[in-house]
This record gives structure tokens, C-alpha cells and sequence, in this order.
């Protein structure tokens, strides 16, 4: 069998300011209709330059420099701008890892669904308006019906992700490539997901190219996985071979840093310490454009977090969970009950309270891509937050921050780089760096480390463990990744629907969960055997 994509010694490069730099090296591999290969590696390895170059959507300052790229015969590192748009959707599918700047904010997320059935010639008025319903039922976006007509704003970001997989998915590709394509999502619709990509693949041999950092989900869903470290193919295999025995040394490490529910915890000892933040009653309801409607987003939420601890919320995708955040950050209002930080009441603070609050309080928000100023470099962007509250000179500025990157394991040589310049796990970093300048009491994650690679992963996991020892930090950490919040959490918030279900030590919620919910969550898990 001939097979679906061939990649023959395929290099890229980049151009910078100083020079030409290959990030890709003479990678080779082979996908064969119905299957599904896994590309895994940390972040900078190549494993989505790669894939672009596939698409041909390398960024502006990226180029092919050698190989081929064989898709059904066809060499599309030759093809014509007009071959690859009528290749793109219908022959290859694309589900890219950022759903803040791959949705446009302008269009309803509906009419860019039904975009993709047109351009291709799939479906137009009523059938493709039937369509995407269906789509958006098949990726687990609830009430379809109200949701295809709201902006890319109204939704949360894994409801963001899983449009994302709609519009790859609309057209009924031969080839999908999926770059990361569940990191935003919690384990139980990213179950969801991953069933029906397999789904497809059976009934239609749709060959699936996964980029992923997750191993576990690499183990449970490919039949082969490739392992790239430094812009080469240092390993490649079946699945259960390579995860069960790997060669290569990077490989070995790679298996190492995986978190799982048996994982070392990093964060210290619980002990009795005051309450730095009381959250009473905490209810957030939202107006529904366009109807008279409300949607309660936080339902009478209460927790409190003592200092030096960190206190985990957990939940789907649309739980509650980020709007809680953004209202212990202050950067939305109440609709009812209290946030207490310090014995001050948040919603009694006038503007200069609340910009000397903001100094206290940090936040890493879940999108590296969108949370950083393109325009300004990392150095820039790191110190920024010393230079808005008039904190040192502009060469103590940037000591602070050739030491916070040190800090977060980037080289000093990324601090005159922007943003695009960057992988998607390097930004998050830099994200990460940027919080800890002020010193802050409290750091707010918002699936701080969901885009980084176990290796990184770890290594922020244990920093974040290392600086609340040292300094006293609390944490209120967001995520969707239950191993991840076993291992540095002192209490875990259960949340489903706004309201907070399950309460208790990560021993005791991960252990012993009482409520139907946990343990959904829990058994969703990727390689939860292993």
C-alpha cells in the first residue's frame, strides 16, 4: 500500500536577524491511510514546524530548504499557491494549537464552520447550517442551536479548541494533522474528541498526524509514535514498543517527567496557615446577547486560600473555573457575594487600590500566544510589569529579567527575540516570568503549564514549589490536568456547572472521590493504568 503522506528528508529553516537557522533536519517518515501517527517532543523540537511545513503554512520567515513532501503521490513543497488552498480542508485537514488567533473575533464561530463547507464545495445555506450543528454536537459544544450564532468571545477556551476540531473535521479530510489539538481541554471532553478522530479514521480511513507533548495520550492513540528532539526523528516505532522500551536517552527522559496519579508531589506539607483570599458566595451571571436571557456562570462559590499554599480549581471546559479567576483578578465584577484578599473587601477597592492590589496579585493566563505584546521583545515584556509600577532603573529592569529568565530554564540569547520568534511552550514561560517580577503574593495559573512539554512541565512544576518555600507565594491553580494538580496542590475544588461539587486534599479528592463527577474526571485520564 502506497502510503497517504511521505516525508523524504525534509529541512526548514527560519531567518532571523543574525542568520539562517534550521530548525528541521532531514526528518523522514511515513503516514498510511487510517493511521494514526504521533509526533511527540518538547517544545522547540520541530514537531509543529514540521507539520506546517506539510500545509505549507510556515510563518513569513520560514522556508523549506531541502526534502520533499509527498501527499498521495503529489510533492506539495512544488505545488502552486492555488493547488495547496484546494488541498488544504477538503484533502488535508488542519487543527492548529491556538484558538485565540486561528478564530476570527469578528465572525460568528458558526458562519466560520459553514466557510469551510463553501470554499470547498461541501454544503451551502440550510445543508451547511445542518452541518455544522451536527459538528458542534460531535465536538461536545452544548445547546449547538444558541452557540452557532455567538463570537469567539462568548466562549470558553477549550469551547474555542473544540470549534477549532469542528472546522478540521467539516470537510471529512483524508489527512488530518491535529497540533496539540486537546491541550485545552479537560480530560473528559478531550476523551470525547480523541474517540471520534478514531471513529472517523474506521469509517473513512482518515489518517491522522498528531503533534502532541502529551506521552500518555501518544501511547493510547497511535500506532506510531516519532520522537523529535532538536529539529530531528531521534526515535520512531509502534506506539506500545517505543513507550514500553525506548532507545534512545531523550526518549527515556521524556518517559521519566510523564505526571501521573502515582507522581512525587512537589509541593511542601500542608500546615495551618491564615487565609490570604476568603471567597464567600462568589455568583457571576452573564447577559446572552441578542435574547432576554441570562447564563449564571459562578453559583455561590466559596473557598478560601491560606498563605504559601495552593488551592486547585478543576472542572470541564465551561465549568466556572476561569471566571473565577478573572474575578479574584479583578478584572470583572461580582454579581454576588465577596472576595476578601488580605481582610479588604475586592469590590470596596477604588482605582488606586486596586492598581496597588494588582501589584500583589499576578496572573499566567492559559494563551501564551495572546497574552504577550507582539510588538515588544521578551526582555520588554518580562520587565514590563517593574516599569508600570515604577519599580528600579531600566538596567536593574533588565537584570531583573535576564534573571527571571534564567529562572523559568530559557537562555539569556531569547531575550531580544518577539514573541512569533518563539514556540508556543517558550511563551508561556516568558508569560510565567513576566508574573513572578512584581514579587507578588498571589499568582493566579489559568492552565499555566498546559502548553509546555512534560520536561518543561516539570521543571515549572517544581520552580513554582521552589519559589513558594522560599518566598511564601500562594497559588490558585487552574487546570484540566488532574495529574498535574495532584502533584502541587494542598486543596482541589471540584467544579461542574458553575458550582463547586467536590471539596477536599488532593489525597483525599484523588484517592477516595466521593462525588460521580471526580471519578468521570479521573477515569477520562489518558494511560490512567499506567
Amino acid at each position: 500500500m502506497s502510503p497517504l503522506l511521505e516525508i523524504r528528508d525534509l529541512s526548514v529553516a527560519f531567518r532571523t536577524r543574525e542568520r539562517d537557522v534550521t530548525v528541521v533536519r532531514n526528518v523522514s517518515m511515513e503516514i498510511q491511510p487510517g493511521q494514526t501517527v504521533a509526533v511527540v517532543g518538547e517544545s522547540g523540537s520541530g514537531k509543529s514546524t514540521t507539520a506546517a511545513a506539510v500545509n505549507r503554512l510556515l510563518p513569513d520567515n520560514g522556508r523549506i530548504t531541502g526534502g520533499q513532501v509527498l501527499f498521495e503521490g503529489r510533492d506539495l513543497t512544488t505545488a502552486s499557491r492555488r493547488e495547496m488552498t484546494a488541498i488544504r480542508g477538503a484533502g488535508i485537514g488542519l487543527v492548529p494549537q491556538d484558538p485565540m488567533s486561528n478564530l476570527n473575533p469578528l465572525m460568528r464561530v458558526g458562519d466560520q464552520i459553514a466557510e469551510a463547507l463553501q470554499v470547498h464545495g461541501v454544503a451551502t445555506g440550510r445543508a451547511a447550517r445542518a452541518r455544522v450543528l451536527e459538528l458542534l454536537d460531535m465536538v461536545g459544544i452544548p445547546d449547538p442551536d444558541r452557540r452557532i450564532g455567538q463570537y469567539p468571545h462568548e466562549f470558553s477556551g477549550g469551547m474555542r479548541q473544540r470549534a477549532l476540531i469542528a472546522m478540521g473535521l467539516a470537510c471529512r479530510p483524508r489527512l488530518l494533522i491535529a497540533d496539540e489539538p486537546t491541550s485545552a481541554l479537560d480530560v473528559t471532553v478531550q476523551r470525547r474528541i480523541l474517540d471520534q478522530l478514531a471513529a472517523l479514521t474506521a469509517e473513512m480511513g482518515t489518517a491522522v498526524f498528531l503533534i502532541t507533548h502529551d506521552l500518555a495520550l501518544a501511547a493510547e492513540r497511535a500506532d506510531v509514535v516519532a520522537v523529535m528532539y532538536q529539529g530531528e526523528i531521534v526515535e520512531t516505532g509502534p506506539a506500545a514498543a517505543i513507550l514500553a522500551d525506548p532507545a534512545h536517552e531523550y526518549t527515556k527522559r521524556l518517559l521519566g517527567a510523564v505526571p501521573s496519579l502515582s507522581s512525587v508531589r512537589v509541593s511542601a506539607p500542608p500546615a495551618p496557615a491564615p487565609d490570604l483570599v476568603v471567597v464567600d458566595g462568589l455568583r457571576k451571571v452573564f447577559p446572552i446577547r441578542g435574547t432576554a436571557e441570562e447564563f449564571t456562570a459562578v453559583d455561590g462559590v466559596s473557598f478560601a486560600i491560606p498563605r504559601g499554599r495552593t488551592v486547585s480549581i478543576v472542572g470541564e471546559s465551561g465549568s466556572g473555573k476561569s471566571t473565577t479567576a478573572n474575578l479574584l483578578l479583578g478584572l470583572d465584577t461580582p454579581t454576588a457575594g465577596g472576595i476578601r484578599f488580605d481582610g479588604t473587601d475586592l469590590t470596596a477597592l477604588g482605582r488606586k487600590e486596586l492598581f496597588a492590589f494588582r501589584r500583589r496579585v499576578q496572573p499566567v493566563f492559559q494563551n501564551p500566544y495572546a497574552s504577550l505584546d507582539p510588538r515588544y521583545t521578551v526582555e520588554k515584556s518580562i520587565a514590563e510589569p517593574l516599569r508600570v509600577h515604577g519599580v528600579g532603573t531600566a538596567a536593574e529592569r533588565r537584570k531583573a529579567a535576564a534573571d527571571l529568565l534564567e529562572k523559568v530554564s530559557l537562555p539569556a540569547s531569547l531575550a531580544g527575540r518577539l514573541p512569533h520568534e518563539l514556540s508556543g511552550g517558550q511563551r508561556q514561560r516568558v508569560a510565567i516570568a513576566r508574573a513572578l517580577a512584581l514579587s507578588p503574593e498571589l499568582v493566579v495559573l489559568d492552565e499555566a503549564v498546559s502548553a509546555l512539554d512534560v520536561l518543561v512541565q516539570a521543571q515549572i512544576l517544581e520552580l513554582l514549589a521552589e519559589l513558594q518555600r522560599e518566598l511564601g507565594l500562594s497559588y490558585l491553580f487552574i487546570s484540566h490536568d488532574l495529574a498535574v494538580v495532584r502533584m502541587i496542590s494542598h486543596a482541589v475544588h471540584v467544579m461542574r456547572d458553575g458550582r463547586i461539587v467536590e471539596s477536599g486534599t488532593a489525597e483525599e479528592i484523588f484517592d477516595h472521590p466521593s462525588d460521580d463527577y471526580t471519578r468521570e474526571l479521573l477515569a477520562a485520564i489518558p494511560g490512567r493504568s499506567q
